[in-house]
């Protein structure tokens, strides 16, 4: 390419935000011929990131001229000297970055920008993303964030998150479970990936289930507030319930665990979860009984307690287990 500066094919995102200002700042103030052209065209076909960074710019650009008058006569000579149009570009991209992007450019024009978050066992995290939406990890899980330009995708690699996304029709929010796709459209929701099955709840707004297995006769499913669909390798089914009950499940926010009609099993595999002394109950018609109560996630005692106050059982400690028996 015939005078062009080396830099203009950089590819870290920064220097890609220098280049494209520099295009701007030449074609604004330079005489631009059908050669300048195919150049830009050729920078602007590398990578996708160079075209947004451009258009980014551009759009930026005219509305800095509407704003001030920074095209001056002197400006525009053919002869300027590169020191001046340094500062041209400086100011091109300063100005331009700080109008189109409110100084947080830098990160939508970067192609692709990865992230993986995690929790230990009976942890709780709270992601607050740049674009305002915000994700709340329950215990042991991990998740990978891949934002671009163009599309927010989320991998639950493991365990369970609740969703509060901003929608933007521009930039879907995709979040990827197992075989299994949830698309955001303006929704708060919850996805536990558990025992070879998918649970995803809808707190609010509206998200689209998708799954990649073609052999599933309903591969594909809309949620609306209060839909409960449960995803595995082999179906796809969609239930409701009422909105306390989705609020119970995400009773972990609120750092408890809330049971309602629920057998002793259940409960201990959901104590099970966020603790590292696992609760066992020795009979299996002990098991099967039935309790109402809510306990902190980290109530193992409390739990034992409970068990024995109402049904007369015994907690007895062995090891890294509590084992709950007559």
């Amino acid at each position: 390419m015939s005078g062009v500066d080396d830099r203009l094919f950089a590819t870290d995102a920064r220097e890609i935000a220098q280049c494209a200002a520099e295009w701007i700042a030449r074609r604004s103030f330079e005489s631009w011929s059908a050669q300048n052209q195919v150049e830009l065209d050729a920078w602007l076909s590398q990578s996708i990131a160079h075209e947004i960074a451009f258009l980014r710019m551009e759009a930026g650009w005219s509305k800095m001229e509407r704003l001030t008058a920074l095209r001056s006569p002197e400006r525009t000579t053919l002869d300027a000297p590169v020191k001046s149009r340094s500062i041209l570009t400086r100011a091109v991209l300063v100005l331009v970055m700080v109008a189109a992007s409110g100084g947080a450019g830098v990160f939508y024009l970067s192609s692709s920008v990865k992230q993986d978050y995690s929790t230990p066992i009976g942890g709780h995290r709270i992601i607050a993303l740049d674009d305002g939406s915000k994700i709340e990890l329950n215990t042991d899980t991990i998740l990978r964030t891949d934002f671009s330009a163009r599309m927010r995708q989320v991998q639950l690699l493991k365990g369970e998150a609740y969703f509060l996304i901003k929608h933007d029709a521009a930039r879907p929010f995709i979040v990827t479970v197992a075989q299994h796709r949830v698309t955001d459209l303006g929704t708060k929701f919850f996805v536990r990936d558990e025992d070879n099955r998918v649970q995803v709840a809808l707190v609010e707004g509206r998200a689209e289930l998708k799954s990649d297995d073609a052999g599933i006769q309903q591969h594909s499913v809309v949620l609306t507030p209060g839909d409960v669909a449960i995803a595995s390798a082999a179906s796809l089914s969609v239930s409701r319930k009422p909105a306390h009950e989705l609020s119970d499940e995400l009773g972990w926010r609120r750092g408890v665990l809330v049971f309602s009609h629920t057998s002793l099993a259940e409960a201990a595999a959901q104590f099970n979860r966020y603790n590292t002394v696992k609760i066992v109950i020795a009979d299996e018609k002990d098991g099967q009984r039935i309790i109402g109560a809510t306990l902190p996630v980290h109530g193992v005692e409390a739990f034992a307690e409970v068990a024995h106050e109402v049904f007369g059982l015994h907690m007895e400690k062995r090891g890294d287990a509590v084992v709950i028996s007559r």
